[in-house]
């Protein structure tokens, strides 16, 4: 990861810096991870590396591989989790570089947490350790299912 392509103040740069057992996955223009303060089980953060913001930010490559890499990724934390529904949400207002929070629902979270409602759970369900239990089967998850994808992308 080229420095330069990161800015100090931007909490999504930050992460570059994350704890290796924080991270799903790394490539050189995805990272999909656990992030503080989002740390509820099955709420994961897929984000670019570099710095760019808004979805009209996003390199050709960036553009081409953000579909595959968010169905790998929601996959694979649907299948460690469980979960009967799997959310994919971009923001970027708090956070103003590229991300989408991934977050599983499980069948406990009552009709007025769900869909767009969901995100009350981040400080009711918030549950660092518990969150980062979840991290190594995502992490299996993924690699099989990203491995086994009909057209891989270079690493």
């Amino acid at each position: 990861m080229n420095p330069s392509s990161l800015h100090a103040d931007c909490f999504m740069c930050g992460l570059e810096q994350s704890e290796e057992t924080a991270v799903v996955f790394q490539d050189p223009l995805w990272s999909g991870e656990l992030v503080p303060g989002y740390d509820v089980p099955g709420w994961f953060v897929l984000r670019t590396r570099r710095h760019a913001e808004r979805i009209t930010g996003l390199d050709d490559a960036e553009l081409a591989s953000f579909g595959r890499r968010a169905r790998d990724l929601v996959a694979a934390v649907t299948e460690a989790t469980g979960a009967p529904a799997t959310y994919v949400m971009v923001f970027g207002e708090n956070h103003p570089h590229f991300h989408a929070l991934i977050t599983a629902r499980d069948e406990q979270v009552p009709a007025d947490r769900r869909s767009g409602d969901i995100l009350r759970l981040r400080t009711e369900r918030a549950d660092p350790e518990a969150a980062a239990r979840l991290v190594p089967a995502v992490r299996s998850a993924y690699e099989r299912l990203a491995a086994g994808a009909a057209h891989p992308l270079p690493a």
